[in-house]
């Protein structure tokens, strides 16, 4: 019988924890339905499509884009704005392999490793929502996003 070897089984492992990591829009409405539904039916619409919009409270910019990456306070003349700011996130894969051996006087020995790695790499701004009183104030999106 036939077993899969190690490198396979940190690869399919790599691959399902990044997967576990994705949040969509319809995961974060099943767990807070009752919060959705009471949401008008535009707001509805736009949250199940991941958009924002002027106005949105925090509660439906979370539905709609889950937690955001980063959270900054800037201070205006008006008074102060939270900023939630949301990046591009492109997982990357990388794999290694090592082989070394040596001696000690009569003894030897050798070894052999492999390594799999998935890492995020700096990432942009794809969009920051700034909120005044409670509500969406402003959208800043990246051009091409």
């Amino acid at each position: 019988m036939r077993y899969p070897s190690s490198l396979s089984l940190c690869v399919i492992t790599s691959v399902l924890l990044l997967a576990g990591c994705a949040s969509t829009p319809q995961d974060r409405i099943s767990q807070n339905r009752a919060l959705y539904e009471s949401f008008p039916a535009d707001v509805q619409r736009k949250i199940s499509a991941g958009q924002v919009d002027v106005g949105f409270t925090p509660d439906m910019v979370s539905l709609a884009m889950g937690k955001p990456d980063q959270k900054l306070t800037r201070a205006e003349a008006g008074g102060e704005t939270e900023v939630w700011v949301y990046e591009k996130h492109k997982p990357q894969f990388s794999f290694g392999v090592g082989v070394g051996g040596g001696s000690y006087h009569s003894g030897g020995g050798s070894a052999a490793g492999v390594g799999v790695s998935t890492t995020t790499p700096p990432s942009s701004d794809y969009m920051r929502v700034a909120f005044r009183d409670g509500r969406v104030a402003s959208i800043e999106k990246s051009v091409g996003s």
